[in-house]
């Protein structure tokens, strides 16, 4: 699983919980770091990292939650579940999220409960 998160705290936090849940968890500052760990390889050659699950905020600098769940459903043949968490959820963002293809969104703060259930309906260990 990965957790795109540009809060430290809250990152941190994520990765403990779904840790002790028993997943394996890599987390990302921000989307730009989680796409150069999907695609790059040392020896030059592009291939799709695939995670089970992602974890992403929504607002984060350089590439958004949503720009993330485009890349994710348009490179991976098995495309991950995507959830999706914010702040600052609109009708026009939750809207997006579905059209896309978002296993959910969680609004800021959420019961972390709440996430591990989401996580365990998609990703069950």
């Amino acid at each position: 699983m990965a957790i795109l998160e540009d809060d430290g705290e809250m990152r941190r936090l994520l990765a403990e919980v779904l840790r002790a849940q028993g997943y394996l968890v890599d987390v990302f500052p921000d989307g730009a770091s989680w796409l150069n760990a999907s695609i790059g390889n040392p020896d030059g050659s592009q291939t799709l990292r695939s995670w089970q699950v992602i974890i992403s905020d929504i607002r984060m600098p350089g590439l958004s939650g949503l720009t993330v769940l485009r890349m994710a459903k348009v490179g991976s043949p098995s495309f991950p579940s995507v959830i999706l968490i914010t702040a600052f959820g609109d009708e026009e963002t939750y809207a997006e999220a579905r059209r896309l293809g978002a296993a959910a969104v969680l609004d800021k703060p959420f019961d972390l409960d709440d996430l591990v259930a989401k996580v365990r309906e998609v990703a069950p260990l």
